[in-house]
């Protein structure tokens, strides 16, 4: 059974709708997508300097978003953590304005004010590639991926399949989506390793080993 989120538990005893988001827990569970800054620039952040915290609610209002990502100006720093104030002004926490006492810790920082010394472990990930539906909407694996040459700006050239796609239903745009390559991670990561293959390759899954093998694209000119 997973550990409860403690924050929410001291808020709660405070008759408070709000309690932090663990941003460490976020950046295991989606490490292809989710950017946590690193350690090193949590460790020089200092009195002046901001941190942005995901805030959580509860709210009556269906249409409302279950959370609000805001800034905390830290005034002191110590051995429990971060005390600050909020540096914005919330728009649907009601019990919770801009200058409020804040105190958090290093798990709940997802963005610092300063320059992180430690490049973003998903920048890697941010160029975009083609997926079928069938993988991301179906949760099938990636069955067959090429990379072909692209001249759109930001696009890695890589196309994925579950590997059973009629022609037909690959000719309807709507079969496909443009995502970024953490997306499709996200959904099946088996493939990391393979991405740094060059423009031409492609690949298959074995069925039996479950393993991918090159193959010779089928590419249209």
């Amino acid at each position: 059974m997973p550990l409860p989120d403690v924050s929410r538990f001291v808020n709660a005893t405070d008759n408070r709708s709000w309690w932090l988001a663990d941003g460490q827990k976020l950046a295991d569970e989606f490490p292809y997508t989710f950017h946590k800054p690193s350690a090193e620039a949590v460790s020089l952040l200092s009195v002046g300097d901001a941190a942005k915290l995901i805030f959580r609610f509860d709210g009556a209002d269906p249409d409302a978003p279950n959370a609000e990502r805001m800034w905390v100006e830290i005034r002191a720093v110590g051995d429990d953590g971060f005390h600050g104030v909020l540096d914005n002004d919330p728009s649907y926490i009601r019990d919770l304005d801009c200058g409020d006492p804040v105190h958090f810790e290093e798990r709940h920082i997802i963005q610092v004010s300063i320059d992180d010394p430690v490049p973003s472990s998903i920048d890697k990930f941010l160029p975009r590639c083609i997926v079928s539906n069938q993988i991301l909407l179906d949760g099938q694996p990636v069955d067959y991926m090429y990379r072909e040459a692209s001249n759109r700006e930001n696009d890695s050239g890589w196309r994925f399949l579950a590997g059973d796609e009629s022609t037909d239903y690959l000719d309807d745009a709507e079969n496909v989506r443009v995502v970024s390559l953490g997306a499709l991670l996200r959904e099946d990561d088996s493939v990391l390793d393979l991405l740094d293959a060059p423009v031409g390759s492609a690949f298959e899954r074995r069925e039996r080993s479950g393993r991918f093998v090159a193959v010779i694209a089928d590419l249209e000119d």
